[in-house]
C-alpha cells in the first residue's frame, strides 16, 4: 500500500504518475502565485505612517516583531518536522516552495521595517521581551523539539501521532489561526483608507498562505486516512484541546497589541475574530464549532472559506484533486 509517511532516501524520486494529485496542484498553483515584495511601492505610506496614532504604530510594530521570526520558525518546522517524514515526490516539490515563500514573506517584512521609521531593535526584541508573543513562539517551538531533538520513529503510532501534533501546530493553529488574525489587523489600516500598500503586500501573503493551510489539513487527513491507527478517540480530543488553548494565547496576545484599541477595533473584536477562525478549522478537521461566534470581519470571508468539510476520524479531504492531467 502505498503511503506518504516514509523516510526512505531513495523513495519519493518520480513525479510521475502522481499519487496525490491534490498536493501537486497546490504546487502548481504556489508556482503561479509567485511575487517579489519590492514589487509593491512601500514608500508611497510612508506619509500614511506620519499621520497614524501611537496606538496604531504599535500595532504595526507588534505586528512586524510577530510575523519575522516566526515566519522563520515555519521553515524549521517544515525542514525538521514535515520534509524529512514524507516520501511523495508532489509534497516535496510544494514543500520547497512553501520554504521559499515563508523566506520571501521574511523579507517582505523586512521590507516593511526598512521603509518605515520602526525601531528594529525594540521590534526584533519583542518577540522574546513580550510575554504574550513569547509565549506563542515557545509552544511553537516544543513541537520542533519533538521532531527534531527526539528520535522519531514515523512508522509507529507515537511517531504519527508526533507529526500530525506538528502540522496541526504550524499548519493550523500557527498559520491557520494565529497569521490570520494578524493578517485581519494589517489589513484593517486599509479599511480605514491607510497604508494601502503595504495592505497589497499583505494580499499577496495571505494568497501563499491560504495553500498552505490547504496543503497541511489535506496532509493531516492523507495521514489519518492511509494509517487508521492514529486517529483514537483520546488523540481527538488532544488536538481540539491544542486548539482551544491556541484561542486562550492568542487572545492574551490581541490585548497586548491593541492595549487601548483603534478607530473601529479593539482587542475583544479580534478575538472574536480568532473564535471564528477556530471555529473554521476545527470543522475542517472534522469537528463541531467550539464558539458558534459571527465574524466580525466579513470583509476578510473571502480568505477564509471554510474548505470542504471533513471527519477527523473517517475521510480524507479531496476538494483539491482537481488536476485531471497529473494523474
Amino acid at each position: 500500500m502505498t503511503s506518504i509517511l516514509g523516510t526512505g532516501i531513495t523513495e519519493g524520486l518520480l513525479l510521475k504518475p502522481v499519487t496525490y494529485p491534490w498536493a501537486y496542484e497546490l504546487y502548481n498553483q504556489a508556482v503561479a502565485n509567485t511575487w517579489f515584495p519590492h514589487e509593491v511601492q512601500l514608500g508611497e505610506d510612508l506619509s500614511d505612517f506620519g499621520r497614524m496614532t501611537d496606538d496604531e504604530r504599535h500595532a504595526l510594530t507588534h505586528l512586524m516583531s510577530y510575523f519575522n521570526p516566526n515566519e522563520l520558525l515555519v521553515n524549521k518546522a517544515l525542514a525538521f518536522g514535515v520534509y524529512p517524514y514524507v516520501n511523495s515526490a508532489e509534497c516535496h516539490l510544494y514543500l520547497a516552495k512553501q520554504m521559499w515563500e515563508e523566506a520571501n514573506h521574511c523579507m517582505a517584512f523586512e521590507y516593511v521595517l526598512e521603509t518605515f521609521p520602526i525601531d528594529r531593535a525594540a521590534a526584533y526584541e519583542s518577540h522574546v521581551s513580550v510575554p504574550s508573543m513569547a509565549a506563542k513562539e515557545q509552544f511553537e517551538v516544543s513541537f520542533i523539539k519533538r521532531m527534531s531533538e527526539q528520535t522519531l520513529d514515523i512508522s509507529t503510532t507515537e511517531g504519527k501521532q508526533d507529526f500530525v501534533r506538528n502540522l496541526v501546530a504550524y499548519n493550523v493553529i500557527l498559520e491557520g489561526i494565529w497569521f490570520y488574525s494578524g493578517f485581519m489587523v494589517a489589513l484593517s489600516f486599509r479599511q480605514r483608507n491607510l497604508l494601502r500598500n503595504f495592505g497589497s503586500l499583505i494580499d499577496w501573503i495571505v494568497r501563499d498562505e491560504s495553500l498552505h493551510l490547504k496543503f497541511g489539513i489535506n496532509l493531516i487527513l492523507t495521514v489519518l486516512d492511509e494509517n487508521p491507527d492514529v486517529g483514537t478517540e483520546e488523540f481527538a480530543e488532544e488536538i481540539r484541546g491544542m486548539i482551544l488553548k491556541a484561542v486562550e494565547m492568542e487572545e492574551a496576545y490581541n490585548r497586548d497589541l491593541l492595549p487601548n484599541g483603534i478607530l473601529g477595533m479593539n482587542a475583544e473584536y479580534i478575538n472574536q475574530y480568532v473564535k471564528y477562525l477556530a471555529d473554521r478549522r476545527l470543522e475542517e478537521l472534522g469537528f463541531e464549532a467550539a464558539y458558534n461566534v459571527t465574524n466580525p470581519a466579513k470583509w476578510m470571508a473571502t480568505a477564509n472559506d471554510t474548505l470542504q468539510l471533513v471527519n477527523f476520524f473517517e475521510s480524507i479531504n479531496t476538494s483539491y484533486e482537481v488536476d485531471a492531467r497529473a494523474k
